[in-house]
C-alpha cells in the first residue's frame, strides 16, 4: 500500500470546471464559486494569488498553486490594482459569455496571445465529494510549485487541450487535472523545506519507512518491534527509538 498514493483514494474529477484567458493589465479575476481545490497555472507572464485573509503570493511562467476553497481569491496584475474585479465561476460557462460546449469555463474572448500579456488557465473541482477531507487536511490553503519540476509534464498537454473544442474534451481535461494536482502535491511535499504531514515524512526516512511499508502491507500480521526490526534490518532500539 502507497500511503500517498491512499490519500488519493477517489479522487476523480467529474465535470471539472476549467477556463483559459490571456490577459493584459490591468486585471482583477476574482473566484467565487467556492470549489474544494483550483489549480492555477501560468503558461507565460505573471500575476499574483490573493487568496482572503492571507498573503498574496507571485505566480511566475510554468508555476502553478493549488488553492483551497471555499473562500474566494483573485488573480491580479499587481497587488492594488487599479482593475475592476472579474467574478469567475461556473455561471461563466455558456456560450455568449466565453464558454464552449465542451468546457465548462470561461474566457476573455480576446483572441491570441499579446505582448505583455499572461496566460492563465484555471482547473477546479466542482463538487466537494470529489475530494477527501483527509487530503483537504493535508494541504495547506495555497500550495505553490515552481516551474521545472514533475507537474511541467502535464501542462502541455493540459494547454493543448484546454485550447480546443473537440469531442471528448471534458474527460481528457478531468484525467489531467487530477493528473496535475498529484504532482503538484508530490512536488510541495518533496521541495527542500517543506513541511509535509508526518506521515509522509516517516515514509522517506530509511529505518521507519521500511517498517510502516511493511505494516500497511501486512496489516493482519502480529506485528512486534523484534519482528519489523528483523525485516527492516536493524537493532530494536533503533528501531524503537526512531
Amino acid at each position: 500500500m502507497d500511503a500517498f498514493g491512499d490519500l488519493f483514494r477517489g479522487v476523480r474529477a467529474q465535470g471539472s470546471l476549467f477556463g483559459s484567458s490571456v490577459l493584459s493589465p490591468p486585471w482583477a479575476l476574482r473566484f467565487v464559486d467556492g470549489p474544494p481545490l483550483t489549480l492555477c497555472t501560468v503558461l507565460g507572464g505573471a500575476g499574483w494569488i490573493v487568496p482572503e485573509h492571507r498573503p498574496p503570493e507571485q505566480l511566475r511562467a510554468g508555476e502553478t498553486v493549488v488553492v483551497r476553497g471555499p473562500a474566494p481569491f483573485a488573480f491580479v496584475d499587481e497587488v492594488g490594482t487599479r482593475a475592476e474585479p472579474i467574478a469567475c465561476g461556473e455561471h461563466c460557462a455558456t456560450p455568449e459569455q466565453g464558454g464552449t460546449r465542451y468546457r465548462r469555463g470561461w474566457s476573455d474572448g480576446r483572441g491570441g496571445p499579446r505582448e505583455g500579456a499572461t496566460t492563465l488557465i484555471v482547473g477546479a473541482y466542482p463538487v466537494r465529494g470529489e475530494i477527501s477531507r483527509r487530503l483537504l487536511e493535508a494541504l495547506p490553503v495555497v500550495l505553490r510549485v515552481d516551474s521545472g519540476g514533475g507537474a511541467d509534464a502535464v501542462l502541455h498537454h493540459l494547454a493543448a487541450e484546454a485550447a480546443a473544442d473537440t469531442p471528448g474534451q471534458q474527460v481528457v481535461l478531468d484525467r489531467l487535472l487530477d493528473w496535475l494536482l498529484v504532482c503538484a502535491v508530490r512536488e510541495y511535499f518533496d521541495r527542500p523545506g517543506a513541511e509535509p504531514p508526518a506521515w509522509y515524512a516517516a515514509q522517506r526516512d530509511p529505518v521507519v519507512g521500511g517498517a510502516l511499508r511493511l505494516l500497511h502491507a501486512e496489516p493482519a500480521a502480529p506485528w512486534t518491534v523484534s519482528s519489523l526490526a528483523d525485516r527492516t534490518a536493524v537493532s530494536r532500539s533503533t528501531l524503537a527509538k526512531r
